[in-house]
């Protein structure tokens, strides 16, 4: 094959056009941008942001694009990183999962900080966006299995991607978006350790760290600087490296015929996307029933394997960090017993330790079920069943999140959701204004009116 796939990929990228976009994928656009600020304003407040800003702010760069939140002015491929960081920090940001997950708004910062420098428009922006997530889907799907099932975690993919969306925001034609391609992917390959047992802060930096790469890697092609042209299928590329098998039809077969974007997730709550069902199955068997966490004998959970094995790990029942907290499902569980609610407050350092919700955690019993394996991708099923301590059996399955295509948030919920993250750093008025300038993002002459909105206020 040598280097047909990722020629085929800067090919592709450096022609589409806005009008090649369907009004359904710049829908989805606005829509996902609309999710990822509120994140963004969410995760701007969170310990592990301020230090990467403080970082930041001390090297001193070049001040040209915004930083969400704060509004410090920095560099570019500095602020595509930290935007792209307070986006995923609360893990609150969209998903998709098929082989592989991964959480195509890490990328938006490609497109949007870079239209912002570039002073282009809001169509420019969102062709980047909608570029953005039919590449990162596509991979997700071409590994055969997964390549976290390999051990290796999804920033791996980002890297391929993020290099053709500031590619194409840099306006760089084939050749130069090859390279950059190159030279972001052949250097940031991601242990899956990021998300094994104790988590740490990297969970939620490994995928805007991979951003990074990409957008750096588009500025040093643009400025002619080489990388290798064959880093998937070519001698020593992914392929090589990661081993067999791959469906390329999926990574690059009809692509324009069709739109990735509209078969994204949005998350209902702030945690690992597997949790999102046995959450849900939960919440209604507690509301419905009307059970309080001490009449709870036990909370047996029959989920895919990886779900049992990711999130209900020996660490993840005593976690003691938010990121810990958010990738586990005994104590997402328990949370909900206590509270009977799921959203950011419940991942607050003081409610982490709180010994009414800590004595729920041994209750939860995670098993994996072969025949709910055999379902996964297409649905991700759950049963849970709550057994009281007069020996009373609730139960309830659940096969689709709140937030899936199937299933999905109205722009109500959305909004919801925004005011929640951003209501302590952005003002009603200003919320309104981010909300109508958001979906009227097509009509910006400049992206940069957007994100001029998106500084904290109070």
């Amino acid at each position: 094959m040598g280097e047909m796939l990722s020629r085929t990929l800067a090919e592709w990228a450096a022609e589409t056009k806005y009008e090649d976009l369907t009004p359904e994928a710049i829908e989805a656009a606005k829509a996902f941008v609309y999710d990822s600020l509120g994140c963004a304003f969410g995760g701007a407040r969170l310990h592990d942001s301020r230090i990467v800003e403080r970082h930041v702010a001390e090297k001193g760069c070049k001040p040209e694009c915004t930083v969400f939140g704060s509004g410090l002015k920095t560099h570019a491929v500095e602020a595509a990183f930290l935007n792209a960081l307070m986006i995923r920090a609360m893990d609150y940001n969209d998903i998709y999962w098929k082989q592989d997950p991964s959480h195509p708004s890490d990328l938006i910062p490609a497109a949007s900080v870079l239209a912002e420098r570039e002073g282009l428009s809001g169509k420019e922006m969102i062709l980047g966006i909608v570029l953005g997530y039919e590449v990162e889907m596509r991979l997700c799907e071409f590994a055969i299995p997964g390549i976290r099932e390999r051990g290796w975690h999804h920033a791996t993919l980002t890297a391929y991607a993020a290099p053709l969306v500031a590619g194409r925001m840099l306006q760089l034609d084939a050749d130069r978006m090859q390279h950059a391609l190159g030279i972001s992917a052949c250097r940031h390959f991601t242990l899956g350790s990021a998300v094994a047992g104790k988590l740490s802060m990297m969970k939620n930096t490994v995928d805007p760290l991979a951003t990074r790469t990409g957008v750096e890697s588009a500025f040093l092609a643009r400025d002619g600087y080489s990388g290798p042209e064959n880093v998937l299928d070519g001698k020593e590329g992914m392929f090589h490296c990661l081993g067999p098998d791959w469906d390329t039809d999926a990574l690059v077969g009809g692509l324009g015929k069709s739109w990735k974007i509209t078969d994204c997730g949005m998350k209902a709550y702030p945690t690992e996307a597997l949790t999102h069902t046995p959450i849900t199955a939960t919440l209604y068997l507690l509301r419905e029933n009307d059970l309080a966490a001490e009449k709870i004998k036990e909370v047996r959970i029959e989920t895919i394997a990886r779900a049992a094995d990711i999130l209900s790990d020996p660490a993840k029942y005593d976690p003691r960090t938010k990121e810990a907290a958010d990738h586990s499902l005994p104590y997402c569980i328990a949370a909900a017993l206590v509270d009977h609610k799921v959203t950011p407050e419940q991942f607050e350092e003081a409610k982490i330790m709180e010994p009414r919700l800590r004595e729920q955690l041994p209750k939860v019993k995670v098993l994996a079920n072969e025949e709910f394996e055999k379902l996964f991708p297409k649905i991700q099923p759950c049963r849970v069943e709550i057994e009281t301590t007069d020996g009373t059996v609730f139960e309830r399955r659940i096969d689709i999140p709140k937030g899936d295509p199937r299933d999905p948030m109205t722009r109500e919920e959305l909004g919801i959701k925004f005011d929640a993250l951003a209501g302590p750093s952005v003002s009603e008025t200003r919320r309104a204004e981010i909300r109508e300038t958001v979906f009227g993002l097509d009509r910006l002459a400049k992206a940069e009116e957007l994100i001029r909105l998106c500084v904290a206020d109070q």
